[in-house]
């Protein structure tokens, strides 16, 4: 199984940008995603992945491994009564229960496997979001103007902690 690790779980450290583009602002982590690779020199030791909807089976991948990644930091956008657009850190305990949608990261077992890889692992887990101005019942491409203009803010704090020992 070891011999099937693909290359980018092995970096020390991996960003995952998590959440549906289908739907509105939960499309924020791909976004994020996009602008950090096209603006920005991202380190060797860094891997960035736009989980989209598989950030399970990713995370389940990292778990069953030998070989796990020092830390972890999660883009995705929540709904927790903020204002739109604001940017927050969240820890891994304060993911909210209600679900963005099927694909969210804080369902089960996604956010059990968040805690495996932060208590039984030791991967450093940071979780950066950002407050939904809407989250579509239907298929609506794009996110919202006020996400849209957070996207510099969040990028800044995955580099800081990405520098960060």
């Amino acid at each position: 199984m070891q011999n099937n690790i693909p290359d980018r779980y092995r970096k020390p450290i991996l960003i995952l940008g998590c959440g549906n583009i289908l739907f509105g602002d939960d499309g924020f982590g791909p976004q994020v995603v996009e602008y950090l690779e096209e603006n920005y020199s991202i380190p060797e030791n860094v891997e960035v992945i736009n989980a989209g909807c598989s950030v399970r089976n990713i995370l389940f991948d990292i778990v069953l491994y030998k070989k796990k990644p020092q830390k972890i930091i999660i883009i995705d956008a929540l709904d927790v009564g903020k204002i739109p657009g604001e940017v927050f850190e969240i820890e891994l305990e304060d993911i909210p229960e209600n679900k963005i949608d099927d694909f969210s990261m804080h369902q089960l077992p996604t956010s059990n496997l968040l805690k495996e890889l932060k208590d039984q692992c030791k991967v450093y887990i940071k979780i950066f979001s950002c407050q939904v101005e809407s989250i579509p019942k239907s298929v609506s491409i794009g996110i919202s103007n006020k996400l849209l203009d957070s996207i510099p803010e969040v990028c800044e704090l995955i580099i800081n902690e990405i520098k960060r020992d």
